[in-house]
């Protein structure tokens, strides 16, 4: 953090501002993966009737909602410097908060039904359907005229951004994963106790 935070360069263009780009990517990133997890997760315990996944669903919701409100939040501080405004209706933006809607829904969702199995099932469906905004986020740069900047890493071309850049980036995203990850298999561990006890 200290790497990518405080010894990593400026932009020409950007500035220290520049820096914000160290937790609002990886934030981005764990926002979608997250989801993605919950969405096979979602499949699994439906299809083979496996309740584990319901379990991870209710221990991951709130961080993917907390990385998911980073995300947002730190692209309104570096959207301000670059585009003059805190938030535009622009459609990568705009599908990042419906994502974050989402996990909010999904949070209460479950809660609010007396028979928790009922509430777990349906929960795991709307985490499926919702499963569209993916796409939708992933690829908004391309299919609209946005403001928001397309990938700067593709696996079909050579980076866009340079390398001084790109290592802290690549530091940051395997530190927020790996902390991410550690806070799941705690929030998890949590959740099988809690069920237990309530046997």
């Amino acid at each position: 953090m200290i790497f990518a935070l405080y010894l990593s360069p400026d932009d020409y263009q950007q500035g220290s501002t520049v820096r914000i780009m160290y937790i609002h990517v990886p934030s981005a990133w764990l926002s979608m993966l997250t989801f993605f997890i919950m969405t096979i997760y979602s499949i699994v315990a439906l299809a083979f009737k496996i309740p584990f996944g319901f379990i991870v669903n209710s221990a991951v919701a709130p961080i993917g909602a907390t990385f998911t409100f980073i995300c947002l939040f730190t692209g309104s501080l570096w959207g301000k410097p670059m585009w003059g405004t805190w938030w535009v209706w622009d459609a990568r933006l705009t599908s990042v908060a419906v994502l974050f809607i989402i996990y909010l829904i999904i949070i209460f969702f479950r809660r609010s039904f007396s028979n928790l199995d009922v509430g777990e099932k349906i929960t795991a469906i709307f985490i499926i359907v919702s499963s569209i905004n993916l796409p939708i986020i992933k690829f908004s740069v391309v299919w609209w005229n946005t403001l928001h900047q397309p990938a700067s890493i593709s696996k079909f071309s050579s980076p866009s951004i340079d390398s001084s850049f790109m290592m802290p980036l690549i530091t940051m995203t395997i530190s927020f994963t790996c902390i991410g990850l550690l806070i799941a298999i705690i929030r998890i561990k949590a959740e099988i106790l809690d069920r237990k006890d309530k046997i």
